[in-house]
This record gives structure tokens, sequence and C-alpha cells, in this order.
């Protein structure tokens, strides 16, 4: 009965499908990050659906293609991490001190350089899965989103948090060591699955999942003394757009070395 609230609780909390409703208790957070992938796998079912119906279709516009890739998401989880994005990015370039850098993560408004670097950020991932086609690179794209939350979720539970808010509220009842080992699991077995899909696709987002990961530690050490729930929006979202990038950088390589040795 825990494992299944933990899991209402995920569902309910980062994403808009319809759960039954539960009480929030403590003890029934414990696995929550544990089911927190499973919204990656809806999201990535529902990408792959949808790359399907357009390959049936046949003459579907390629913009009407990657609008909607990009609007699944967003359609899914409410913005709920975009909002964490465009808060992070609002502290990010307050440039003021780490209180008032906190107070801004807190402010319900939104400035000017949220509005810009999500802008910025919707360009580069429109850019991206552009380049997108063919089954190994969509299948790649779908397990993305899976990883990205994997990432997220060892994250919350392991690095130290900022302040008090729902997402410390999460990590200190959950079962650290439990959720910290099945987390990453789930990461290594997106991994593998890429390497079985494309193994030169999975080592090059492996290794910018990894540099993601680690920038991200020293830079919400350094803005804020830890991480809160809005830079783990944060993190899900650049995890997802800089492991995209890679990706069309080697679809945009491997498409060059085919064509000089064929």
């Amino acid at each position: 009965m825990r494992l299944i609230k933990s899991f209402l609780i995920a569902l309910s909390m980062y994403s808009k499908i319809p759960v039954p409703r539960t009480e929030w208790k403590e003890e029934d957070m414990k696995y929550v990050f544990v089911f927190f992938p499973l919204v990656g796998v809806v999201i990535g079912g529902l990408i792959f659906g949808w790359y399907a119906l357009c390959r049936y279709l046949e003459n579907v516009p390629e913009i009407c293609k990657i609008l909607v890739v990009a609007a699944i998401p967003i359609i899914v989880t409410g913005g709920i991490h975009v909002d964490g994005f465009m808060d992070t990015m609002d502290a990010f370039h307050s440039y003021r001190e780490r209180e008032k850098k906190l107070e801004i993560l807190k402010d319900p408004h939104i400035g000017a350089f949220s509005v810009i670097m999500l802008a910025l950020y919707g360009l580069i991932f429109l850019g991206a899965v552009s380049f997108v086609n063919g089954f190994e690179s969509v299948l790649t794209l779908c397990i993305v989103f899976v990883l990205s939350r994997c990432v997220s979720g060892f994250c919350a539970i392991s690095f130290r948090s900022a302040k008090e808010g729902t997402l410390n509220l999460f990590a200190k009842n959950s079962s650290k060591i439990a959720v910290q080992i099945i987390t990453l699991l789930e990461a290594v077995l997106c991994i593998v699955g890429m390497f079985f899909v494309n193994p030169i696709f999975a080592l090059g987002i492996m290794l910018t999942t990894v540099l993601t990961i680690v920038y991200y530690y020293f830079k919400t050490k350094k803005e804020f003394g830890g991480i809160t729930g809005d830079t783990a929006g944060y993190l899900l979202l650049i995890t997802e757009r800089n492991a995209l990038v890679v990706l069309a950088i080697m679809i945009v390589i491997l498409g060059r070395m085919n064509f000089y040795f064929r």
C-alpha cells in the first residue's frame, strides 16, 4: 500500500495524469522519486506514438511534427519543470547575494531573463529535435525523457537542500539509500537501453549527462548553497536539452561518415 501511495503521489505531483487522490503522509513519501521516471515513460511513449502516426500519415509537415514533440512533455507535466527552470534563470541572472537569490526562487513573478532564457532553450530544443529522424534516434529521444527524471530524482535525494520546501520534504521522508540505488539502476537501464539502440548515441549522452550533473552540483552549491525544487526542474530541462544537442551532433557526424564511407 505504501508503494502504491508513493506511486500516486509521484504522478499527482509531477504530472497531470489523472490519479486517485491520496493524503500526503510522511511515511507514504519514501519511494516517490523511484516512480518519478514513469512520467518520462509516458512522455516517451506518447512521442514514439506520435512519430509512428506521422510515419503512417506520411504528409505531416516537419514543423508540426517538431512542435508536437516539444508540446507533449509540457502537456503531460503541466509545465512544472519549466516553472522551476524560469525561476532558476531569474535567480542566476540577478547577480545578487545568495539570500536574495533564494528569495527570487520563491517569487511567483517572472523577470525578463526567465523569458529570454526559456525562449533560447526552446529554440535550441526545437533545433535539436529537427535532426531526429529514423527509428534509432526517435527511440533514443524517447529514452532521454526517462533518463532526465532518473537523474533529477537521484540528485534530489543525494544533494544538500538549500532551503525548506516540497523537494526537501520529499527528500527528508524518502528511504534515502534504497531510492539512491533504485534511481541509479533506473538510469543505468536507460543507458543500457540506448546502447542496444545505438552504442554511439548512448556513449555521447551518458558522458554529457555526467558532465551536466557535475555542473549542476557546483553551480547550485555556489549560487544557492544547495538545491531546491526549482533547481531540480532546471536540472531536468538542461539534462534533456544537452542530451538532445549531443544526439543531434552525433546524427550529423554519423550521417557524414556514412556518406564518405558508403
